[in-house]
């Protein structure tokens, strides 16, 4: 007996679906997976799906804190989490100092 395999397809409806999930931020200066340079400064963010150039409205439902970023490269690459945001979006957020936090995101454009 074999076991049956999943497969879950994402479209880009999927992809674009408000979601709620654990965040982080990061600061790197290396190319993204967009190939543009990492500014820690600027509102972006990394999402395994939505197409680069794409602009999302992330919320901190903890704080009702909010910010527009653009997403210009891949990731998460840790479990359990749904968007990784700059330094700078993670200042809007209030999220810089506990790294991780629980976060709101729908697609903006």
């Amino acid at each position: 007996m074999t076991a049956a395999t999943t497969l879950t397809t994402f479209t880009p409806a999927s992809a674009a679906a408000p979601s709620c999930g654990r965040a982080s931020w990061y600061a790197l200066t290396s190319r993204t997976a967009s190939g543009e340079r990492m500014d820690p400064s600027k509102l972006t963010a990394a999402h395994p799906r939505l197409s680069f150039g794409t602009k999302v409205e992330v919320s901190n439902p903890r704080n009702g804190k909010s910010v527009i970023v653009r997403i210009n490269d891949r990731g998460p690459f840790i479990k359990g989490r749904i968007i990784d945001v700059s330094k700078a979006a993670a200042g809007h957020l209030g999220m810089i100092k506990a790294g991780v936090a629980k976060v709101c995101f729908r697609v903006i454009s």
